[in-house]
């Protein structure tokens, strides 16, 4: 028989279902007893309970310190002194700052020599004059009234003409007396002629005859 037919038998059906119908039989027979009141009151009677303390466990202890690693001190390799070489030393030249550049001042005017002082001309003591009666002066009417005698050196500044170009008193005892008198007669006084000019110098002297 295979399989399937074993399935589709009655017979097996029948036993399972009377199995069922046996279970729920003693159900109710026991039901009807008495056997489920009091399987009621064990069920009520009253349940104790007892609290239970939890028991805390102890806390941890602490962790323990971290171990300090302590690195060993490697020394410095030794590094052999290399001596530096020697280099000359070198002169350095540095050209002069200028700080400031003061401005050029302009280039003075050229000195132009003042031209040398004409020679002093030469004096001629006692010239020859061509109209001495003409020139010669007479005694001053101060003079005649005070009754005063006196004597003048005078200086002619003659030109090459031989005209009289000034008249210088030089030298005068009384001062002052006789200086008009000379100096307006003298002026008319005429030299020879010559190639340069000079100086003539005449003495007068005013005296009672």
């Amino acid at each position: 028989m295979d399989f399937a037919r074993q399935q589709r038998d009655p017979t097996r059906h029948l036993v399972g279902i009377g199995a069922v119908v046996l279970v729920h039989a003693l159900v109710i027979y026991a039901l009807m007893t008495g056997l489920g009141q009091k399987a009621i009151q064990i069920i009520k009677k009253p349940l104790t309970a007892n609290i239970v303390e939890e028991i805390k466990a102890p806390p941890p202890p602490p962790p323990p310190p971290p171990k300090r690693v302590e690195i060993p001190k490697i020394p410095p390799p030794d590094i052999p002194y290399v001596p530096p070489p020697d280099i000359p030393s070198q002169t350095i030249t540095t050209d002069p700052v200028i700080t400031a550049v003061a401005p050029t001042p302009p280039p003075a005017p050229p000195v132009i020599a003042p031209p040398p002082p004409p020679a002093a001309p030469k004096i001629v003591r006692n010239p020859t004059i061509l109209n001495a009666n003409a020139c010669y002066p007479q005694m001053p009417g101060e003079a005649i009234r005070k009754n005063i005698e006196g004597e003048v050196t005078a200086h002619l500044f003659v030109d090459e003409k031989g005209s009289v170009t000034e008249v210088k008193i030089v030298k005068a005892d009384p001062p002052r007396i006789f200086d008009r008198a000379v100096t307006n007669s003298l002026s008319q006084c005429k030299f020879p002629a010559s190639s340069e000019k000079w100086i003539a110098e005449v003495p007068i002297s005013f005296k009672f005859q």
